[in-house]
């Protein structure tokens, strides 16, 4: 028996470490989605005119950031799905399920044809491509937390959980580099023409990997002693009624502290990129270097915050970093238009406010709920999160600026979905250390 860091006994269900196996099968769904999303994001100048019907530039990249949206609508949905089968019959199969079906619809969009050649049909081929990426994302992240988070040492849970975000950030720099890469290589003209194709295709392998990585794992001490009580004491398990019955405010509290940490996840590494080139007239090929180095930087430093979160508490981590994205919002959107170092430097502000709220989230959301409601509290709530402030806030962002003709405005969507997320914040209780089984 050992204590944990806010003073309470830890369970002897609690590892002393970690394999790294643990840690890849965590992040590896995250990186195929992050990837997808991300590519879609940084094509969709191109997916517009391919999947829309030609006519206005501005409806059809709002239209194509729509269909985006859609995929976030359907993750609650895939949360509840994923969630009550990794609840009830263990997180291994539910992860190996979201890794395939992600690769499958990523695979599907690189081989559609287009709204030259087939029509509406095309662009509604693309929107069930999306559905599908977004049934199989709602179930991901809430998976791989839960996994992990009981998988990692109380003492230094935030940094272990930190690494699935990592995936994440992981992913959305790789469609970053893929797309970079491809832009100068093989140029503009091409992209735009069939190349936009190569990074939802490169998608298929990844998957292959994360199911293969993932068939291999092992439930984790704390889930199969949950099975063992549950199956002695002969009950019934329902992880959704359970849920919104028995702890609607905490889930709430995961939806709240989810809201700036998407929106600054696709304004700083999706929209950021569609802005420099719409609204600032800059190049593709600098739009796309600006995101790379700001997620690199943030990738770096996200297992760091986590860290921070095991020393200093989740709330502070929480709280400072939400602080700093209502405060700096409006600088960062005023320096883009110097261009340069200035503009890169000033995405770079904007991402590590999110790599902070990423590094603290799963570590969080992951003590917050009981075994039996793990998976589909963080799933859902998170996903919810994801459908009110991420997918839909390019579209806000690119919407903003065209009615208000000011391309300060998605400077001031991050300030009000921020003041949601501080809200949140300031009445969260503290978990750090906590042992999982701990938790009621």
């Amino acid at each position: 028996m050992s204590t944990s860091a806010n003073g309470q006994t830890a369970s002897s269900t609690s590892p002393e470490k970690i394999s790294p196996k643990v840690v890849i099968a965590g992040a590896v769904g995250s990186v195929i989605e992050y990837f997808d999303f991300g590519v879609y994001g940084y094509v969709a100048t191109i997916l517009a005119a391919h999947f829309f019907a030609s006519g206005d530039t501005v409806s059809s990249l709002l239209n194509t950031l729509l269909t985006f949206a859609v995929a976030f609508a359907l993750r609650p949905v895939g949360a509840l799905l994923f969630g009550h089968f990794g609840d009830r019959l263990g997180r291994k199969n539910a992860l190996a399920a979201t890794v395939i079906l992600m690769a499958v619809a990523s695979g599907l969009i690189g081989v559609l044809p287009t709204y030259a050649a087939i029509g509406l049909g095309a662009t509604l081929l693309l929107v069930l491509a999306r559905c599908l990426q977004g049934l199989a994302a709602g179930g991901e992240l809430g998976g791989a937390a839960s996994y992990v988070s009981e998988k990692s040492p109380n003492s230094r849970r935030g940094l272990f959980a930190a690494t699935t975000q990592m995936g994440a950030l992981g992913g959305s720099l790789l469609a970053s580099l893929c797309i970079l890469l491809l832009n100068v290589t093989l140029g503009e003209d091409f992209m735009a023409d069939w190349g936009w194709r190569i990074p939802f295709l490169i998608a298929i392998p990844i998957g292959l990997f994360g199911l293969w990585i993932r068939s291999g794992l092992e439930e984790s001490e704390e889930f199969k002693q949950f099975k063992h009580v549950r199956a002695t004491a002969d009950t019934k398990q329902r992880p959704i009624r359970d849920l919104f019955v028995q702890y609607p405010g905490r889930l709430a509290q995961v939806v709240g502290l989810s809201i700036l940490l998407f929106s600054a996840y696709y304004i700083s590494y999706v929209y950021v990129s569609l802005h420099m080139q719409t609204s600032l007239g800059f190049s593709a090929s600098f739009a796309q270097l600006s995101t790379t180095i700001t997620l690199i930087v943030s990738v770096a430093l996200m297992p760091w915050f986590g860290h921070i979160s095991d020393r200093v508490g989740r709330k502070p981590v929480f709280i400072g970093a939400t602080i700093a994205g209502i405060v700096l919002a409006v600088p960062a959107f005023l320096l883009f238009e110097s261009g340069g170092i200035v503009a890169i430097m000033s995405q770079v502000t904007l991402g590590l406010v999110d790599s902070a709220l990423m590094g603290v989230a799963m570590s969080t959301f992951a003590e917050m709920f009981p075994t039996r409601v793990r998976y589909t509290g963080i799933a859902f709530g998170f996903s919810v999160g994801a459908a009110l402030a991420g997918g839909t806030s390019p579209y806000i962002a690119t919407w903003l600026v065209e009615v208000t003709g000011n391309p300060l405005s998605p400077a001031f969507f991050l300030m009000a979905t921020g003041a949601i997320t501080l809200i949140a914040a300031l009445f969260l209780r503290e978990t750090q250390g906590i042992d999982l089984q701990d938790v009621k």
